[in-house]
């Protein structure tokens, strides 16, 4: 099964850290997201497409008696990942496999999070990908997304065309900048979705969205 490497092509991976914080404004939405999410002691957490393990390590810091997981179908940032875990002497759990194998882990997750994955995923990997994470939680537990969503100004539409999608190419990014994220959550939540904040970068807008599952079936 196909996959996009971290920064769109495998011998870029080893720069991914450096672009990430210094072409997305990391800091604020990596900060936003946490709050966001706002991990607790105790819960099970997935972080699917972890990448080099950057938020699965802030959430562990955040919260050092929550089970983090990390999903990711990259051997080369798995173990990237799990150097810099060793290296802040942190446990997480480390596990090869795509968005859409989130329900097929064995564990059901008080929340699920990715950043900065679907924008390089096929739509029906979009769509799989999203409904597995939600089908992955509990009863009542939330999914959570930061990722480059609909582009609705043209300064933002300009910039996400001149550095993510010369990178990772059209096919897959063009329904993020068109509302794919939006309009996949909305059929989940069977309801109109919007962002809960949405962050200017010079790689385009990042939005953050939030969806809490039914507590019952």
């Amino acid at each position: 099964m196909r996959f996009t490497p971290a920064l769109g092509r495998a011998g870029l991976t080893g720069a991914y850290d450096f672009a990430i914080k210094l072409l997305t404004r990391e800091r604020l939405w990596r900060t936003a997201l946490l709050e966001q999410l706002a991990p607790r002691n105790g819960e099970t957490i997935l972080d699917v497409g972890c990448g080099t393990g950057s938020f699965a390590l802030l959430m562990k810091c955040r919260a050092p008696g929550a089970r983090i997981i990390g999903l990711d179908p990259d051997p080369d940032v798995l173990h990237r990942a799990e150097a810099k875990a060793r290296k802040a002497g942190v446990e997480i759990e480390w596990r090869q496999g795509f968005a859409s194998d989130a329900a097929t882990l064995g564990v059901r997750f008080d929340k699920t999070v990715s950043s900065l994955v679907f924008h390089q995923v096929s739509i029906v990997g979009k769509r799989s990908g999203i409904a597995a994470m939600a089908e992955a939680l509990k009863p009542g537990g939330e999914l959570h997304i930061a990722d480059y969503a609909a582009q609705t100004s043209p300064l933002m539409r300009s910039l996400f065309r001149l550095t993510v999608q010369r990178l990772d190419g059209l096919a897959d990014t063009q329904p993020n900048a068109d509302g794919a994220i939006e309009a996949i959550l909305a059929d989940l939540a069977r309801a109109p979705v919007v962002p809960r904040r949405v962050i200017s970068t010079p790689t385009g807008a990042i939005s953050l969205f939030h969806f809490k599952a039914p507590k019952s079936i």
